[in-house]
């Protein structure tokens, strides 16, 4: 007899094996708990870019709010409750924008790409909640001499680097941010066959809101970020990610930061914006 899916159950390819474990279906013997697992280290520095620049990478209903500030930040992961223990690390590159619909108005980090050194986590967060997820090679963080060593690569070619110093006196006055709702994504399913057609194409969005997220430490920083032109035989099949930001101007330094944390969300409460 053919199997039936079940209603409210997560399933992801191959489905014939019935509903799979991951970050929003986590077994009961894995013993969760949010306000613990994710630990995490988060390196990120910003920059001054011209907005017209920027406006040919945000999608349809969408505007840049604020100045317009690009972030890069490095999120080096362990004590994963839904990998067993596991860790991972992750790349946002996002900045501050408004989606304007039919139904819904809100301003939150547009995250523009992201960068996982895992399959799993890749294939969840693309398939479920709509994260544009590439993959790269992430070293471990190094710090040398008090400056912080983040880099990423595509089989030997790095195509990444930023590097944080943590600040021995506080800086002077900084611009206010804009107030972000959350994190705006364009969730794009190509249609098999019809191609330059989607089966979906949607802005994601996920909700602020964390409760179960603990920061330990936080400290301001100075730093600098670099994307490092490629071609194609460099990076076959993402070139043009990595080559639009690269050639994105940098006025100006927008500050950096190192941040430890604890405990964050499954992201269940995913939201479609129309």
């Amino acid at each position: 007899m053919p199997y039936q899916f079940e209603r409210g159950r997560i399933y992801r390819m191959p489905t014939h094996f019935g509903p799979a474990p991951g970050p929003r279906q986590i077994p009961a013997e894995a013993n969760a708990d949010s306000t613990c697992s994710p630990r995490k280290t988060l390196i990120s520095a910003s920059f001054l870019t011209e907005a017209s620049a920027l406006e040919r990478h945000i999608p349809d209903r969408f505007t840049l709010v604020g100045d317009p500030v690009v972030t890069v930040e490095f999120h080096y992961m362990t004590d994963i409750d839904w990998l067993a223990g596991r860790g991972y690390t992750m790349i946002h590159v996002w900045w501050p924008a408004t989606f304007k619909g039919a139904r819904d108005q809100v301003v939150g980090r547009f995250l523009a790409v992201m960068w996982e050194n895992l399959a799993d986590p890749i294939i969840t967060g693309r398939g479920e909640i709509g994260q544009p997820k590439l993959y790269a090679e992430i070293p471990e963080l190094r710090r040398v001499d008090g400056v912080y060593h983040c880099q990423a690569s595509w089989m030997g070619f790095r195509f990444l680097d930023l590097r944080v110093t943590e600040l021995v006196e506080p800086i002077g006055e900084t611009r206010p941010a804009p107030q972000m709702d959350g994190t705006l994504m364009l969730k794009y399913v190509p249609r098999t066959g019809a191609w330059g057609e989607a089966d979906i194409c949607e802005v994601s969005f996920t909700p602020a809101l964390t409760p179960d997220l603990t920061t330990e430490s936080s400290k301001a920083a100075e730093g600098n970020v670099r994307f490092h032109r490629a071609e194609w035989r460099d990076l076959p099949t993402m070139y043009h990610v990595v080559n639009a930001l690269s050639d994105l101007p940098i006025l100006s330094s927008r500050g950096a930061s190192i941040a430890t944390t604890r405990g964050g969300k499954s992201n269940l409460d995913q939201q479609i914006l129309k």
